[in-house]
């Protein structure tokens, strides 16, 4: 088996807003090994300031793997290398299969079921915010999640209000991710004052390695938590086990590009089931490479509810696939051919 990657930057269709500045583009890197005729791709995807591995030396840990396998030596421990983890784990499955691409065969990536998603609401100015949440409703969605944080809380609140007077919680689901916005001081008071607009969840309200604080938040907060940025960088299941016996959150959203692939996310699901935690699968801002990877495991595994799959459409250089969205689901269309990507 031979080894080699490459590098592809995503552009945005628009730039982005997060907790951590605007985004314009995005890097991934693809990890491709062949065997005999036959060739197999995984996505490693970064995040900056979020992904564990993002530092500089990130391509030469890549290279050592790939000299690795070609070498035929013994592969460097991948442990604290999330994203590569995922990468290789992705490609050696697209590898064993006939098909390219189909890496867990379903009815969703036959065409016949989808996966229902939540719509995102990027960070940015008031009229922006409104817009999108304005034409996700338009395109069908029920579940959307806004990103808060970067505007004054009382404009955050005038968002929600108008969603609420228009939907109730039965028409319309609403998450609202804080990416650790709130400090500990005042996160309760924050918290109770959102649990007017009936909100499903709240994602990381304050920041990590605070769990004490957290603790007590998901004690007396009146909207369910969810914890996310909390699990990255977390790997053994003692330690996991520690942190939800510490915490006891309500949910825990599964990003398998940032825990570390699909095995090592299989044992936070097991772990929140063995707790009574609920969970949902994110993608990580992955080029339609990784996220139909994510989507197939995503309805391999019966996840329940709305996913967060659905960054795909936020590219304009995403590679071309039989992912699309329709009517706030995310479909597999057979009859789209995969781009020739590599």
């Amino acid at each position: 088996m031979n080894a080699h990657y490459f590098k592809h930057q995503l552009q945005f269709i628009r730039p982005s807003g997060t907790s951590r500045g605007i985004l314009t583009t995005k890097d991934s890197w693809f990890i491709v090994l062949e065997h005999e005729e036959k060739r197999g791709i995984g996505e490693c995807s970064l995040l900056k300031g979020l992904s564990i591995d993002a530092v500089p030396h990130f391509e030469q840990e890549l290279k050592k793997l790939c000299d690795s396998i070609n070498n035929q030596t013994t592969l460097p421990n991948l442990t604290a290398w999330p994203s590569i983890r995922m990468g290789y784990e992705m490609a050696l499955l697209d590898l064993s299969k006939e098909t390219p691409y189909l890496l867990f065969p379903s009815e969703f990536t036959e065409g016949k079921s989808p996966i229902p998603i939540n719509g995102l609401v990027w960070m940015g100015s008031f009229d922006y915010m409104k817009s999108q949440i304005k034409s996700l409703l338009e395109r069908g969605f029920d579940c959307i999640k806004l990103k808060i944080g970067a505007l004054d809380f009382k404009k955050e609140l005038q968002l929600l209000k108008q969603v609420r007077n228009e939907f109730k919680a039965q028409e319309i689901t609403l998450r609202v991710d804080a990416n650790g916005a709130f400090s500990p001081k005042n996160a309760l008071e924050k918290l109770k004052q959102l649990s007017d607009y009936d909100l499903h969840s709240i994602e990381q309200p304050i920041a990590v390695n605070q769990w004490d604080i957290m603790s007590k938040l998901c004690e007396q907060s009146p909207v369910p938590i969810a914890l996310d940025e909390e699990l990255i960088g977390c790997f053994s299941e003692e330690k996991q086990q520690g942190l939800l016996d510490t915490i006891k959150p309500d949910y825990l959203i599964i990003k398998p590009s940032l825990l570390g692939g699909f095995q090592a996310s299989d044992q936070w699901i097991a772990l929140a089931k063995k707790n009574g935690i609920g969970w949902w699968i994110t993608s990580a801002l992955e080029s339609n490479i990784g996220l139909n990877a994510i989507a197939q495991w995503t309805f391999k595994i019966e996840a329940m509810g709305h996913q967060g799959l659905g960054t795909g459409s936020l590219f304009k250089n995403n590679i071309s696939s039989p992912l699309k969205i329709n009517f706030g689901c995310l479909w597999n269309d057979n009859l789209i051919p995969w781009e020739k990507f590599y």
